[in-house]
């Protein structure tokens, strides 16, 4: 079967329980320097965008996310992958 070139994108996010330094500091700069009180919680994370070639999204989605566990690219102790989408390459 012929091959396609895939985009594959992906979130990291730091669980809830653990501490996100980035999203506090975020959160902090909102409601003390700007006023922005409305805002009740940020999180950060890390957006990957990956190209692939696979026989399918699906193939693509398994391979990415068990690329993703192999080589440690994320913590899966205290972050959560998240993908959110797989669409082909133009």
């Amino acid at each position: 079967m012929l091959q396609k070139e895939y985009i594959v994108e992906l979130v990291t996010e730091n669980k809830i329980k653990a501490r996100d330094p980035t999203g506090e500091v975020i959160m902090k700069d909102l409601l003390a320097k700007k006023g922005y009180d409305m805002v009740t919680n940020v999180r950060s994370g890390q957006y990957l965008r990956i190209s692939i070639k696979s026989k399918n999204e699906q193939e693509a989605k398994e391979t990415i996310i068990k690329m993703c566990n192999e080589l440690r690219i994320f913590n899966p102790v205290t972050q959560n992958l998240n993908v959110l989408n797989v669409k082909k390459k133009n």
